[in-house]
């Protein structure tokens, strides 16, 4: 089970590992998150990069190394790492890496209901998302191809992971799919005349095994 972290926020988890490797002010790790694709990773919320910032402070994760000034610009409080904050670090890098936890996809939301769409709708929905994964999938493909040469794998093993997920999702779908267009999924065909009459049938046992 996931520990309960003073701060939770995987947004949080980047800021420590950004600062483990030097000093910066909020401004410049939100740069150097986006240069290196973090907003890939995570879902950031940039205006929200200040108030973490602040909350890792509050509970001696990171502290102020020292503020500057350049020009007429406002003052900027550059940050580091503290012994709690790298402690805090790889005990939460340990646990996401070891330790599975649920994760609630999207799609998984919307198949765990797709029955109140019709199997032909549903056919039409699955060959467009095939169609989108396959030419995103081809470009992530040729990315990791091509920063391979350039890239140590050590810093795109994450987009690896990603590809491989995807990947997976359109093994699963295109067999889904075949079963949808063959007619041979259990309960196809009380599915069918859920849609054409507006009823469940009063065995649902059809849904399990007829074809």
């Amino acid at each position: 089970m996931a520990k309960r972290r003073k701060v939770g926020n995987l947004l949080g988890l980047h800021i420590l590992a950004t600062l483990s490797i030097q000093q910066l002010h909020p401004y410049e790790i939100a740069a150097q998150l986006k240069a290196f694709g973090k907003d890939q990773d995570i879902k950031i919320q940039w205006g929200s990069l200040y108030t973490v910032v602040q909350n890792l402070e509050k509970h001696g994760f990171i502290a102020a190394a020292e503020t500057v000034r350049e020009g007429r610009r406002p003052e900027r409080t550059v940050y580091r790492l503290t012994p709690a904050g790298r402690a805090e670090l790889t005990d939460w890098v340990r646990e996401l890496v070891g330790t599975p936890e649920a994760e609630f996809p999207k799609l998984q939301a919307a198949l765990s209901v797709v029955g109140v769409l019709p199997p032909d709708e549903v056919i039409e929905l699955l060959e467009q998302r095939l169609s989108i994964l396959a030419v995103e999938n081809d470009q992530m493909r040729q990315v990791l191809r091509a920063t391979a040469h350039e890239v140590p794998r050590l810093f795109l093993v994450e987009g690896e992971y990603r590809l491989a997920i995807r990947e997976a999702e359109v093994a699963w779908l295109t067999g889904f799919l075949t079963e949808l267009r063959d007619g041979t999924m259990a309960g196809i065909g009380a599915w069918r005349r859920l849609h054409e009459t507006g009823e469940l049938p009063e065995d649902l046992s059809e849904f399990m095994t007829e074809t």
